[in-house]
């Protein structure tokens, strides 16, 4: 399973040299330092981050020279942290800054509070802001990527809004590299535009791609059908209380639930992140139902699950619930057709799959030949999609926001794009496919941050048209 729990290690830092009267005033940078960790840790910490700071690897918790980078670095792995935080205290300190994060190859957040003391006689005791343009040419330097939030104060929305945003960044990240997914099944013989390429998915980005085969499937799914019939039957009171239904489905419910414990018994078992699954094939023809309804409670639950064989559609899935560090839920609405009188609105749809907690409040959902039927809620989403053609990963993403248009079948969202066209020769000419995951609220400068850390993935836009 995806985990969204993350650690920061907070590193503040100081200017070593010669102490003197003003700038480079030690007692003063490093009691700026230790109540900044202190506000950071006390106004931060959450169910989802977490905080390390520099307790024990010197008396005054600030890092400021190269003997002590050592401690730092190995504690931080002690501890396993999913991302560093430089607090430049007064001007900051280069030399460290870029051994410690070098050498931890992690996301990297950059950040000095605003200089606001003017003595009487002119003197300044930190010029952090002059630091931050010092530190990041080392980093750079050293290829270190990074992230920074704008010189300003702790308590300024400004900082809580970067912080929060590098936190999902690190989220992200963390469960990008490694991630392993599921393929259950192969893809329909038509569809090929979701081949992928596994082996480049393992040598790039370290992903594992878990194989299993329909005759499992199939022997698995029977089993749950033969042996959990009370849990069975407490998931199609859960169905018969959430739809209007055809005469087709009543008699499947069971069969519907049972793909609900089928998977979450691949998720454990296989300790997966994420799955990739045949789903209007195969499936009838070895079990006699249709997992739609499934994917949207498992959806609930927490469990990415993509339709139609498409792997790079589960790994986008899987980033856009990072990037909300798991409080949204990512749905996969492809582009359709367009609205028939409004040039810059889409239908985003598929057959079925969307999370029941998307539908749109006040309105009817309907259970057909075992697929949903729901318009989902209207808000702002973010939509993306990572591909790749000859080798080259890049992810696209931008914004739309629900419209009105006519009512359809399956689950669906009528969406305005700023120039819907665009897209639609965006996705042409590749190297996207029609299939996007979406989420909602604006997670673009997320994965424009994402894409930062991550070689070989290029960030991509329609507004670059």
């Amino acid at each position: 399973m995806l985990n969204y729990k993350v650690k920061i290690g907070l590193v503040p830092i100081r200017r070593d040299c010669t102490p003197r009267p003003g700038i480079f005033n030690w007692e003063y940078a490093e009691e700026r330092a230790r109540k900044h960790v202190a506000y950071i840790k006390e106004h931060f910490t959450d169910d989802n981050i977490s905080f390390v700071d520099l307790k024990g690897i010197n008396d005054v918790e600030v890092l400021y020279n190269e003997k002590d980078v050592e401690a730092v670095v190995n504690k931080m792995r002690a501890e396993k942290v999913n991302g560093i935080f430089l607090i430049n205290s007064n001007f900051g300190n280069e030399e460290v800054a870029a051994l410690v994060t070098e050498e931890l190859k992690l996301p990297v957040l950059l950040w000095g509070p605003l200089d606001d003391v003017f003595e009487e006689d002119g003197s300044r005791h930190t010029d952090s802001q002059c630091g931050l343009f010092a530190v990041s040419r080392q980093l750079k330097r050293y290829h270190v990527p990074f992230t920074y939030i704008e010189n300003c104060r702790v308590e300024d929305e400004i900082f809580a809004e970067g912080l929060k945003r590098f936190a999902s960044v690190a989220c992200m990240v963390t469960n990008f590299k490694g991630m392993r997914i599921a393929q259950i099944g192969m893809r329909p013989k038509p569809f090929c535009s979701v081949i992928f390429n596994e082996g480049e998915l393992m040598e790039r980005f370290g992903m594992h791609v878990i194989p299993i085969n329909m005759a499992v499937i199939i022997d698995r799914y029977n089993k749950v059908l033969n042996e959990r019939d009370a849990e069975l039957e407490e998931g199609a009171k859960l169905l018969e209380s959430r739809y209007q239904m055809d005469e087709l489905t009543p008699p499947m419910l069971k069969k519907i639930y049972a793909f609900v414990l089928l998977y979450q018994e691949l998720f454990e078992e296989y300790d997966l992140d994420a799955i990739s699954s045949e789903c209007w094939t195969s499936m009838q023809l070895g079990v006699g139902a249709m997992p739609c309804t499934a994917y949207s409670i498992l959806a609930d639950m927490g469990y990415i699950v993509s339709c139609e064989s498409d792997m790079h559609g589960a790994i986008t899935m899987a980033l856009l619930s990072c990037a909300s560090l798991g409080k949204k839920v990512p749905f996969f609405g492809e582009f359709t057709v367009r609205h028939p009188e409004d040039k810059d609105v889409e239908l985003l749809w598929h057959c079925g799959p969307f999370a029941y907690s998307l539908k749109k409040p006040g309105t009817v959902a309907r259970e057909e030949n075992m697929r949903q039927w729901f318009q989902v809620k209207d808000g702002k989403y973010t939509i993306a999609r990572m591909d790749q053609d000859g080798g080259k990963y890049q992810i696209l993403t931008g914004m739309c926001e629900s419209a009105e248009g006519p009512y359809t079948f399956g689950t669906y969202l009528w969406a305005r794009f700023q120039n819907l066209p665009a897209w639609e020769k965006k996705l042409i000419e590749g190297p996207y496919i029609h299939h996007m995951a979406e989420i909602e609220g604006d997670y673009t400068e997320e994965i424009k941050e994402f894409c930062k850390y991550i070689p070989g993935l290029e960030l991509d836009t329609v507004e670059k048209e």
